[in-house]
């Protein structure tokens, strides 16, 4: 318990904010230090070429921002379909949109920061300087990565300086990042943009036949949103709106709201079936409906979340057996994560990711900027409203959480991971709010996640008896060994009373090297 938190995936940024909170800062100002500290600490999950998501609580009211970025001007369905046989690259430059996650920083600080800019990014460019010890779980991805990315531009110079991954506990430093840090503090991020590293970005896409360009770097900005939300256990749940998933885990609730899971245990066959029912449906109308919201014209967000539709939708879950569902027509109508809070009652709860692990694996040299591949993350099918087009955000995965009940802040939370972070809000959200379970607890009992059709992968650490009464259900199941990659990271926040004067409780996923830090 403290009145001054932070919560994620790497000590060292987790101390990185609460340095900015013992210096008079804020729960803002905390958020963006822990979050620039992340893409040095654990670059296999972010960099400075990533995009990020942001749910503030400022006191009064609830703010959403999404720092994701657009598509090159020069990508279309006709520039893939002649370059790349038809596919969108997994890696490499023609993967790689806008990154939105400095131009994040810089709102969230001018919008709602106390100190100044420059203060924020300090441990970061320390970190990058001075170097730190690899944490273990941090060791084990990059690792994972070295094969499949030591040939992509700017990779190996940048994250393979011995030729290999760095072991547990070995030092590294990161100078082209310092350097970069340093343009982005002095300039408030407005070189990244529209400067020295704008056309250093440019520069290298060019060498290597991509798209990307300064215009599109310039063009680039922060969009402040409304997170949309369901009534669940008494609370409402918010998320961002699309281009996010977050509103699978809406919908997913939303759903489970009208089966009363609450007469299940938290670890019962029929209550992690309904679950994973609710999830695998949700994802159906998610994968074929949602992208950046400015293109869903044929069905809204609203449209998905309606009750009426969630009521219908429902009605598919079957409590005997599993289902394989498609997706409805609504009527008309590898990524890290934090949160913070601060004595004055204000939240963060923020994300931002490289979306898999290292990206593209393309590393802009000189500046450290490791950019993400979201590009991938578009469709080229035609009529989908996800299908790339110049100037559009592609779908993402990553989704902040937020949780209110009456009007006032109760919980910042996040569970990291592609597919796993809404199964994972879903799963941790019916342990506390419908079980009672504590932020720890709910946060390390075993998960599952659903991947297609039947199939439903699940942690080692699952109870046989309702492994085999699932499977008794028709859920086909694996178990998986990697559950530090395969089953997400939770931090949460959550306030012990209205006045402030108990402080907050917070939780950080034992599945990563993560720390929940306070005073």
């Amino acid at each position: 318990m403290a009145r001054n938190v932070v919560a994620t995936t790497q000590p060292l940024a987790a101390q990185a904010g609460l340095r900015m909170l013992l210096k008079g800062g804020n729960a803002i100002d905390a958020a963006i230090a822990a979050a620039a500290a992340l893409t040095i600490v654990e670059p296999c999950s972010n960099g400075l070429g990533s995009d990020n998501f942001a749910i503030v609580w400022d006191g009064q009211q609830l703010h959403g921002m999404n720092g994701s970025g657009a598509a090159p001007a020069g990508w279309s369905k006709a520039y893939f379909e002649q370059k790349h046989n038809g596919q969108i690259p997994l890696r490499g430059f023609d993967a790689v949109t806008v990154p939105g996650a400095v131009a994040g920083w810089a709102a969230l600080s001018e919008r709602f920061g106390a100190l100044p800019f420059a203060d924020l990014l300090e441990p970061a460019i320390e970190l990058a300087e001075r170097g730190y010890a690899v944490t273990p779980v941090i060791a084990h991805k990059w690792d994972l990565a070295m094969p499949l990315l030591h040939d992509k531009p700017g990779f190996a110079p940048a994250f393979l300086p011995r030729g290999r991954a760095p072991m547990p506990g070995e030092r590294v430093t990161f100078a082209d990042a310092a350097r970069g840090l340093r343009r982005i503090a002095e300039t408030r991020g407005e070189d990244f943009y529209r400067g020295e590293i704008a056309a250093a970005i440019d520069a290298y896409a060019r060498e290597h036949g991509a798209q990307l360009r300064a215009s599109d770097l310039a063009a680039h900005r922060v969009e402040w949103v409304q997170p949309i939300n369901v009534a669940f256990a008494g609370h409402r749940v918010h998320e961002l709106p699309p281009n996010g998933q977050g509103i699978a885990a809406l919908m997913a609730l939303g759903m489970l709201e009208q089966l009363d899971i609450g007469r299940f245990g938290p670890d019962s066959i029929e209550g992690q079936h309904l679950q994973i029912e609710a999830m695998k449906i949700a994802f159906a109308d998610t994968y074929r409906w949602v992208a950046d919201e400015r293109f869903m014209t044929e069905v809204r967000a609203s449209d998905l979340l309606d009750p009426g539709y969630l009521r219908e939708r429902a009605k598919l879950i079957d409590l005997k057996r599993a289902i394989d569902p498609g997706p409805g027509k609504p009527p008309s109508g590898g990524t890290v994560y934090l949160t913070t809070a601060d004595a004055q009652g204000r939240m963060v709860s923020l994300i931002q990711s490289n979306y898999l692990g290292f990206g593209s694996g393309v590393v802009v040299p000189g500046w450290g900027v490791s950019l993400h591949n979201r590009g991938h993350g578009f469709t080229l099918k035609d009529g989908h409203p996800n299908q790339v087009a110049p100037g559009k955000r592609p779908f993402h995965t990553i989704i902040p959480g937020f949780l209110t009940r009456d009007g006032q802040p109760v919980m910042g939370f996040g569970v990291m991971g592609a597919n796993m972070q809404p199964q994972g809000h879903v799963q941790t959200l019916v342990r506390m709010l419908v079980h009672g379970q504590q932020p720890q607890a709910a946060c390390d009992a075993p998960r599952w996640k659903w991947g297609q059709g039947l199939d439903v992968d699940f942690e080692p650490t699952m109870a046989p008896a309702l492994r085999d009464g699932l499977k008794a259900l028709g859920h086909r199941f694996e178990p998986t060994a990697d559950t530090y990659l395969d089953f997400g990271s939770g931090q949460f926040i959550a306030r012990l009373s209205e006045d402030l004067e108990d402080g907050y409780v917070a939780a950080s996923d034992s599945r990563r090297d993560g720390q929940a830090v306070g005073y």
